[in-house]
């Protein structure tokens, strides 16, 4: 192994591949390594490969190797992988028979669909990174709805003489808002085609609840005076945002999880996929 030194040791820190290890930075000649990226001085490299016309230079032997032995590999421009093939076939793991192009859900059951053809590239995983996003914003505003309703259940906690209760059903609106309607916004649509195509299911469930409790605290803290006597208590018509907002939040937790092993699951697929010989030779 060899070390290109240069005048100072704090830049362009860093190790390819190969093993090389970088201590400093090059001249302002300096090329790049088509193997590794890593910067070299063509004056100073020991390590040369010409092909179709133009020299090329390495910051090691291993690079330089690996280089000779498929061009082609190292001088194509790296397009950017597409998220799916057009007119890809999708299925629901549970429910074979469901059956569509393009991405979505299962009308069954509410699962991911995935690609019938397993192809060995990466393929962005979207819903993972928007359930990522809802659970994380969504989460942010369910917690102080969940500390206000609850805490004001202790009195020892003095959060009713701190926030009034009817400012609190307000607050407790304001916040549990968009958790309900965008975080949990992909769960009522499930429920909604769980309806549609007669197959009740857990996202049935979800829909239900969620907007009952939903639906219910907000007439309670708009219009609380439609509700009679007996339904308040200590000063308000009692609201259940925290319910609806955490129900959503909880729900979200499971769904990443899920997601997450799944990919995981993908993942190790395909790599084995990538360990299959990507040319044969034909020996006559």
């Amino acid at each position: 192994m060899s070390e290109h030194r240069h005048s100072d040791p704090r830049d362009n820190a860093g190790a390819c591949g190969c093993g090389h290890t970088a201590l400093s930075p090059v001249s302002a000649t300096a090329v790049t390594d088509p193997v590794c990226g890593m910067k070299v001085d063509p004056a100073t490299s020991k390590h040369r490969f010409d092909h179709q016309g133009t020299r090329y230079h390495f910051c090691s032997a291993g690079c330089r190797t690996k280089f000779a032995a498929d061009p082609a590999k190292y001088l194509a421009p790296k397009a950017a992988t597409p998220a799916a093939k057009p007119g890809a076939i999708y299925t629901c793991p549970m429910h074979p028979e469901v059956r569509q192009v393009g991405q979505g859900s299962c009308p069954k059951c509410g699962m991911a669909l995935e690609p019938v053809e397993i192809s060995a590239e990466a393929t962005p995983n979207h819903e993972l990174a928007d359930m990522t996003r809802r659970l994380w914003i969504g989460a942010v505003l369910a917690a102080p709805v969940f500390i206000l309703e609850m805490g004001g259940h202790f009195p020892a906690l003095g959060l009713n003489q701190l926030v009034p209760m009817q400012i609190s059903n307000w607050i407790q609106f304001v916040l549990a808002t968009p958790v309900v309607l965008w975080a949990g916004w992909p769960f009522f649509e499930r429920g909604v085609q769980s309806v549609v195509h007669r197959s009740p299911n857990m996202w049935t469930l979800i829909g239900l609840g969620t907007s009952a409790a939903f639906i219910y605290s907000v007439v309670a803290t708009v219009a609380p005076g439609v509700f009679p006597a007996s339904f308040v208590s200590m000063g308000r018509v009692s609201v259940y945002f925290e319910a609806a907002a955490v129900i959503i939040s909880l729900t979200l937790m499971g769904q990443l999880l899920e997601l997450k092993a799944r990919s995981q699951t993908s993942a190790a697929i395909k790599s084995l996929l990538g360990l299959s010989p990507k040319t044969a030779r034909r020996v006559k």
